[in-house]
């Protein structure tokens, strides 16, 4: 099953991307944190996103603003930490973006500003061989269902579980929130919950270190949303440098190897008018 389609053609630029986002209320410039370098904030255990091999960051997030970084004449520095405290970072001051494969949501937008550099969505993770298998998140009611905290899906679920469940005659969805996603993996192995729902790429990463006990039960890409770097509002100076460091990006040759590498898909102009929330 293929969830995310090879890019044939050169990507739309991010220039395209600015139309999109949101502009600030504020109108105070902020610098980056330190002169020749991009500081961000990543949840390190978000295999194939970001994650930590041979002690280092590893990943397409680790490698993407490495590329870009180095267009813009800086240095990436990422700061390892748990996702459910990484807008409170950014806008505590520890570091000048979000690089954690961060859905944008509607929510988000209200407290700070995001630009999108990809196009996710979410997969089903059931054991291998067990006999709950579900497809979509509508099989999940009266189950229990296991998920990283702070991420974007729970509120989709919860309303899905109250809206659609229990109207439906139906047991409620038991949601279990995990610290990180392989704590939840784990969690789905011991049976304290019978399925996982994640971030599509990170079920493959799944499936590829764990082929032989668990599987991709879902059929088709869930929840079809953009990944974005978060960046504090009113920090106008990060914002825009970032936008123009990520349109030279897109055009060099690294930047497509990476997304081949990975078998990512950048946002279309279609998928940016569909998908970018209002905040």
């Amino acid at each position: 099953m293929n969830l995310f389609a090879r890019v044939s053609s050169r990507p739309l630029v991010v220039s395209l991307f600015a139309a999109s986002l949101t502009l600030s209320s504020f109108t105070a410039a902020a610098a980056f944190k330190q002169p020749g370098s991009i500081i961000a904030g990543s949840d390190l255990t978000f295999f194939p996103y970001e994650y930590m091999q041979d002690n280092r960051p590893a990943g397409f997030d680790i490698e993407y603003l490495d590329g870009l970084a180095e267009v813009m004449g800086r240095k990436a520095e990422n700061i390892d930490t748990r996702f459910p405290n990484l807008i409170t970072g950014l806008q505590g001051g520890r570091f000048d973006i979000t690089n954690s494969s961060m859905y944008i949501t509607a929510d988000r937008l209200k407290v700070i500003d995001m630009i999108p550099y990809l196009k996710s969505g979410e997969a089903i993770l059931a054991p291998k061989g067990s006999a709950y298998q579900p497809k979509r998140p509508e099989d999940f009611c009266g189950h229990k269902i296991g998920s990283m905290g702070a991420t974007s899906w729970l509120q989709q679920l919860h309303k899905l579980s109250d809206e659609y469940c229990v109207k439906s005659g139906l047991k409620p969805i038991a949601i279990s929130e995990y610290t990180t996603d392989p704590q939840t993996t784990q969690a789905m192995l011991s049976h304290a919950v019978e399925a996982q729902i994640t971030d599509a790429a990170v079920a493959r990463g799944v499936v590829d270190k764990l082929g032989a006990r668990v599987v991709i039960s879902s059929d088709s890409l869930i929840y079809p949303v953009l990944n974005g770097f978060g960046v504090l509002k009113g920090n106008e100076e990060v914002k825009k440098a970032m936008i123009e460091g990520m349109d030279k990006f897109s055009k060099t040759e690294k930047y497509a190897a990476l997304l081949k590498k990975y078998n990512f898909q950048a946002p279309t102009a279609d998928d940016i008018k569909t998908l970018m929330p209002k905040p």
